[in-house]
């Protein structure tokens, strides 16, 4: 598929999408866009493992499986 059938396909793919949907989609597209362009974040995710340990990071978060900084060691 071409780039310019890609993008027909997912246009007419938004215009279907109720407007919590359309509102996630346009953050996950930010979210692409600022990790296409950040070469520190490229860097980070060439870091083999580093994908997934963030993942899992992001998931232990939103679950409020997190310690708190005063728990942290200092000479860490």
């Amino acid at each position: 598929m071409t780039t310019v059938q890609l993008r027909k396909h997912i246009n007419q793919r938004l215009k279907s999408l109720s407007a919590d949907r359309l509102r996630a989609a346009y953050h996950f597209i930010e979210y692409l866009k600022e990790n296409e362009e950040d070469p520190a974040t490229l860097e980070l995710l060439s870091i083999k493992g580093f994908r997934s340990a963030l993942t899992r990071a992001e998931r232990q978060a939103a679950s409020g499986k997190t310690v708190p900084i005063g728990k942290v060691r200092r000479n860490v």
